[in-house]
């Protein structure tokens, strides 16, 4: 037998497990609750439902949605069979204290895995004079996002806690940035993976204020708020000088619990596995790595994905974090 012919054989054989595997439970197609157009969240949504579908030959792709707190909602009832939220959200569905559903614990939503830390960041015109939180003008008309979304769900609430006076508006942040633009709005909240699409938009477009929070500020949120530290580098938008000092939550995607185990696993798979080709999709995905997997202390992860970080992550998930078990 000559090494081509050896070659080729070996080459069949590796193949033949993926082409082999039973699909029959598999859905015909799926979506992915993301969230308002020009945010991070739908750029990143979208970017990776389509290299699942490309890679599973499968139909797929991301919905507009108004965001993580719909999008437990839509998950946990199966219409939607993947979404994308953040961890105070997804604390509060489980807990049953989402507003889109008072009363009802979201528990068929599953962690799959880790995507990046969510900064609160805000954002003014440069002709606004606004530079800092206290500038901020009593009864300013700030843009929170969409409904129920994790900026609209925690800002206000940050905002109040530092004292700030403002009138409460709502929108998809490519709405809120034009509003911005024109003078209809004096500050934007953004609570979106960095660079923010909006943002980038708005700089090129306009002189710009990525306005940080003090020291003091932001020791007042993490004393209020499941929030972390977290610093904006600076090559994130060409406004910026310095690294911006800000807070984040982490983002987990989420799968409706009753997917099939091996689905669920061969999409963590096609994103896990190539890091490269998920920071094609979007640069927060920079921080999508399987040893992210213990930022994860809220939902029950889906078996699919629990099997997948245990096999390629070392990752020690006791059996009452796993649905089912």
């Amino acid at each position: 037998m000559t090494k081509t012919s050896i070659a080729a054989l070996v080459a069949v054989s590796l193949a033949a497990p993926a082409t082999a595997q039973d699909r029959s439970d598999w859905p015909e197609s799926f979506t992915v609750g993301t969230a308002s157009q020009g945010g991070t969240y739908f750029a990143y949504g979208s970017g990776w439902a389509n290299l699942v579908a490309e890679e599973l030959g499968i139909t797929g792709g991301g919905e507009v949605t108004g965001g993580p707190m719909q999008n437990m909602a839509l998950v946990h009832t199966g219409d939607a069979q993947f979404g994308m939220t953040t961890m105070g959200p997804a604390a509060e569905s489980m807990n049953g204290t989402n507003p889109i559903a008072p009363g009802l614990p979201m528990t068929h939503a599953c962690a799959m895995f880790p995507m990046y830390q969510t900064p609160f960041s805000v954002t003014a015109l440069r002709s606004s004079g606004i530079s800092s939180i206290a500038d901020i003008p009593a009864g300013a008309r700030i843009g929170f996002g969409p409904a129920g979304s994790t900026s609209d769900t925690y800002f206000p609430r940050m905002m109040e806690e530092l004292g700030v006076d403002f009138e409460r508006r709502n929108g998809g942040w490519s709405d809120l940035g034009g509003q911005l633009q024109d003078g209809l709005l004096d500050v934007i909240a953004f609570a979106a993976g960095v660079p923010v699409p909006a943002v980038s938009q708005l700089e090129v477009q306009t002189a710009v204020n990525i306005i940080e929070f003090t020291e003091a500020e932001q020791s007042t949120i993490m004393g209020a708020f499941p929030v972390a530290p977290y610093e904006i580098a600076s090559d994130t938008y060409t406004t910026l000088q310095n690294d911006a000092r800000s807070v984040s939550m982490w983002n987990f995607t989420i799968a409706n619990c009753d997917l099939p185990t091996s689905f669920v696993h061969a999409v963590v798979d096609v994103v896990m596995s190539d890091n490269e080709r998920m920071v094609n999709v979007h640069r927060a995905a920079g921080s999508t790595l399987p040893e992210h997997w213990d930022k994860n202390d809220v939902l029950k992860w889906h078996p699919g994905a629990a099997q997948w970080f245990m096999e390629n992550a070392g990752a020690d998930i006791p059996d009452d974090m796993i649905y089912g078990k």
